[in-house]
């Protein structure tokens, strides 16, 4: 692999020289650069962006971990991401798995947006409390160095439970998330309380896992129960798509057997028939504010805690009782 010492001997001047006319240094002359950057082509010199790092300590990317990369729901999250990032010089890494928690110490990441239940909150507070600056999207943290950008779960999922019992259903069910998901946690609270304030409403909770297929298992549990209508609450479109087919190809017809509403909105419920009733907010303007308090975060500004609000798409799969 070609370094700056073998340009540097080819050029005759120092190793420094090659440093400084590489990273337009205005103590090279002009004449001198343009010398040593046609040297550098036609040797197909690669600049050691690790080194580079090590020395800069500064390697302008930011990392994103996420819990899984199925779905729908990632695209705008991560486009939003993407477009505040690039306009401020900064490149996207997408990550997954313990091995990449390394790559904050390392200096490999400039910063990390964390939507990963897996990625604990004691680990985040240790890296934290070392200076990386971090922006959290799945968990409540308190730390200088910690950015909270929380979706308003227990608000949507209020909306959600309050606009079926305003239809007059009062046999619920609902799907869940997994067992260590934030969203989860905090919309099953919001269901709790509003259930809470009518009596005679009867709810059914389903473990499921925020994909396709736990709907699909729901439904075929709530087939097997199916005595008279009831309404259905996925905490997340994705296990509202797999409950709807489901339902479909059993014969049920949704919106009069089954009544069913979603969280997401995401951009296949635009697209049922009836169209899926479901809670709506902005994936990309989400990602897009996670990535701007990064930023400022890097830049040593002080930010505040931010939250993205929801409103509720009502749909013909919820209908009156």
């Amino acid at each position: 692999m070609i370094s700056i010492k073998d340009i540097a001997k080819k050029a005759g001047v120092s190793i420094s020289t090659v440093s400084y006319a590489l990273n337009g240094n205005p103590k090279v002359t002009e004449e001198t650069s343009a010398r040593i950057l046609k040297i550098a082509n036609e040797l197909n010199y690669v600049p050691n962006a690790a080194a580079r790092t090590l020395k800069t300590r500064v390697s302008k990317i930011i990392g994103v971990y996420l819990t899984d990369f199925s779905g729908a729901f990632y695209g705008e999250l991560l486009q939003g991401m993407k477009e505040v990032l690039n306009q401020s010089g900064y490149d996207l890494i997408v990550c997954s798995g313990s091995y990449s928690h390394q790559w904050l110490p390392q200096r490999m990441i400039d910063g990390a947006i964390v939507l990963d239940h897996s990625f604990s909150s004691e680990e985040l507070m240790q890296l934290a409390d070392r200076g990386h600056k971090l922006v959290v999207m799945d968990r409540e943290l308190n730390h200088p160095n910690v950015n909270q950008v929380l979706l308003d779960n227990k608000a949507g999922a209020s909306l959600a439970v309050e606009y079926l019992i305003e239809k007059g259903h009062r046999k619920l069910y609902v799907v869940t998330g997994p067992q260590g998901s934030y969203d989860s946690k905090q919309r099953l609270q919001a269901i709790k309380q509003t259930i809470g304030r009518s009596s005679d409403v009867v709810c059914t909770q389903i473990e499921g896992k925020f994909d396709k297929d736990s709907g699909e298992l729901a439904a075929k549990q709530i087939i097997r129960e199916y005595t008279e209508p009831a309404a259905v609450f996925c905490l997340n479109d994705e296990m509202a798509i797999g409950l709807y087919n489901t339902l479909a190809k059993a014969d049920f017809r949704i919106g009069e057997q089954i009544h069913i509403i979603g969280f997401d909105n995401i951009e296949l419920t635009e697209y049922t028939r009836p169209r899926l009733a479901t809670i709506d907010y902005s994936k990309r303007k989400w990602g897009a504010l996670a990535s701007e308090q990064l930023i400022k975060l890097i830049a040593g500004e002080t930010v505040e805690h931010e939250r993205v609000y929801v409103t509720l798409v009502a749909g013909e799969s919820v209908g009156d009782i």
